[in-house]
């Protein structure tokens, strides 16, 4: 393939720089380029701008509000929101619900929830895992009976990303227990707001809460929020997971991460010599420049052959570990880089308070609570285990 950039496509470069320019909120830019938190009115604030544009569909159908991007320009658009600061648009509703719901769900489906994602009415949150369902998924337990016209659901989901933010959950529910346990499990779509429904934070090793438990306690869910078959979850499921999967690489965040460690470490010094002039961390930053440069291709070739609109294959989990990989070599990188100045936890400064006084640092203020955030990325969309026994068996046939 070609890795060059036609006339078009660099006038469509041109085209988005020009207007996140002119769009991204300069408060929203701080807080990214220099880790502080986002809250769930920078979510939302970010993505209605981008709605307004009609950017945010980037991989989707024209006939269901997507802007029919080639690859190219998706990844364009992708390296120049990473490279100006913008938050993400978080891929729960967009990237992951909304591809099933295109490939699987009914029209009214369509017509009622695609809209709805697009202009972020409704904050969705994923109902994948369970207490010793994780990597295993297929051994979950919540079950969904079938009573009449509604569906009565029991059971616990765990690792629930910003569930206490979220209007619709989409759930992976056990409808057939007698079945093999991949041919048993439905896919349904469920209020949050419905009764019987408990959402309990999870606090992580930086203080955030950003995942949850979420309980169902006889939670009635209509007949019409079952996603195409019922018994059939499985495929959607993978389907699913193919696309988290391909967005977890994150090469434009990766590249823009890897220009702040340059910083940081051209800044600190080591022998009175700036830290990047060491021979032996310049090699780690380097060896990692290339490794980032390898997955930017690798993206670039998995999002060509998915033009077909067929869900993203097994190479989803080459990307998946290789893009979890390099995140982490990052945050481990900064943290050598910045030294000692990492030690402290710095809430105020991550949560832009005025009594941030911990470091006096403010490149280091957030690399700690980074650092830890980051160790869940080698687990969540299937771990890194899992991936390379999927590569094992669907690439290389062993």
């Amino acid at each position: 393939m070609d890795l060059n950039y036609n006339a078009e496509d660099l006038a469509f470069r041109d085209t988005v720089r020009s207007w996140l320019a002119a769009n991204l909120p300069k408060d929203l830019q701080h807080k990214v380029f220099n880790h502080k938190r986002l809250s769930k009115d920078d979510f939302v604030r970010w993505h209605k701008i981008v709605a307004q544009q009609g950017w945010v569909g980037t991989g989707w159908p024209v006939q269901y509000g997507g802007t029919g991007w080639s690859a190219v320009q998706r990844h364009i658009w992708e390296e120049e929101c990473a490279a100006a600061g913008t938050p993400p648009i978080l891929p729960f509703g967009v990237a992951m619900v909304a591809p099933v719901i295109m490939a699987f769900g009914n029209e009214e489906q369509k017509r009622h929830y695609l809209p709805r994602i697009l202009n972020c009415d409704d904050w969705w949150c994923q109902g994948y895992s369970e207490p010793g369902a994780g990597s295993d998924l297929a051994s979950l337990k919540t079950r969904a009976e079938r009573q009449g016209d509604h569906y009565i659901v029991n059971g616990q989901k765990t690792w629930t990303t910003l569930a206490q933010y979220a209007d619709m959950i989409f759930c992976l529910v056990r409808t057939d227990s007698g079945a093999r346990k991949q041919e048993g499990i439905s896919f349904l779509l469920i209020d949050m707001k419905t009764p019987g429904i408990t959402v309990r934070p999870i606090i992580m090793l930086d203080e955030d809460h950003e995942v949850n438990e979420v309980f169902f306690d006889n939670v009635k869910v209509p007949v019409e929020n079952l996603i195409g078959e019922e018994n059939k979850g499985w495929t959607y499921a993978k389907y699913l997971l193919g696309h988290e999967r391909t967005s977890i690489a994150a090469v434009g965040r990766a590249k823009r991460e890897l220009d702040f460690l340059k910083r940081i470490a051209t800044d600190q010094q080591k022998n009175g010599k700036p830290l990047l002039d060491d021979p032996v961390f310049a090699a780690k930053v380097a060896s990692l420049e290339i490794e980032v440069m390898a997955l930017e291709v690798t993206v670039l070739k998995v999002i060509s052959q998915d033009s077909e609109k067929r869900g993203p294959g097994p190479q989803a989990s080459v990307l998946k570990i290789k893009g979890t990989e390099i995140q982490q070599m990052l945050t481990e990188l900064m943290l050598e880089a910045i030294g000692p100045y990492g030690l402290p936890f710095d809430r105020a400064y991550l949560e832009g308070r005025q009594e941030h006084t911990v470091t006096g640092d403010d490149d280091a203020a957030p690399l700690a609570s980074y650092y830890f955030n980051y160790r869940k990325t080698s687990i969540y969309g299937g771990s890194n285990e899992i991936q390379k026994n999927i590569i094992t068996q669907m690439i290389l046939g062993l």
